[in-house]
């Protein structure tokens, strides 16, 4: 027979599979309040489903939405309406990057599928002077505050996924249909590379497993 904790662990996760939500989703209004409240280009790299680059373009004149997966591109498409300044590519990033310069660039859960020197670089590079860059990442547990942000985290994760499914099952959001893969770098190792090529960059752990960096080319 399992130890009780692991039996407890799988049970937590049918619970969560059960009644799932979106943690990257919860910080769309964060990043929207680092933003200026009008701006001209904005790019999204990892758009997914595009609802992050459908608010973007409530503030916006044009938005690119850029993943690597069609299908959930396609999504994107179909869920965007033909008024909006929306556009999707898929493309992999940071190669296909559409070049800019963009006067905001948010990224939400895709960096960790990148090589980070490289995209953190190439996003620096297609942002304009005073543009603004806002990522919010994954990162792998490693220290005690990782862990203990982790323990917080997981009966909030619960209650959370009961109260926005109003105690009833549910399937997955379309924007959690995406491809996905764990984090491997730890939080300590971004931060410090993210500050030499991003200099002045405000990175701080959050809850939901997630991490939050801001940044304003000078």
């Amino acid at each position: 027979m399992p130890p009780l904790p692991h039996r407890a662990l799988r049970a937590l996760d049918r619970f969560n599979a059960a009644h799932p939500w979106d943690h990257n989703a919860h910080y769309h209004r964060w990043i929207l309040r680092q933003l200026p409240r009008r701006f001209g280009s904005a790019l999204d790299v990892g758009s997914g489903s595009g609802d992050l680059a459908r608010l973007l373009a409530a503030r916006a004149e044009q938005v690119a939405g850029v993943d690597a997966d069609p299908a959930i591109t396609a999504r994107a498409r179909a869920l965007t309406p033909g008024t909006a300044p929306v556009t999707y590519e898929v493309a992999e990033a940071p190669a296909g990057l559409p070049a800019g310069p963009h006067d905001v660039i948010t990224c939400v859960a895709a960096l960790h599928h990148l090589p980070f020197t490289e995209a953190l670089t190439a996003l620096r590079g297609r942002l304009a002077p005073g543009g603004t860059l806002v990522v919010v990442g994954l990162y792998r547990p490693r220290t005690v505050t990782d862990h203990l942000l982790g323990a917080v985290a997981a009966p909030l994760n619960a209650a959370t996924g009961w109260l926005k499914n109003r105690g009833r099952t549910a399937p997955r959001p379309t924007s959690m249909t995406a491809p996905t893969r764990p984090a491997g770098m730890p939080f300590t190792d971004i931060a410090r590379e993210a500050r030499t090529i991003l200099p002045g960059a405000r990175l701080r752990r959050r809850l939901f497993w997630r991490y939050t960096l801001t940044w304003r080319r000078p």
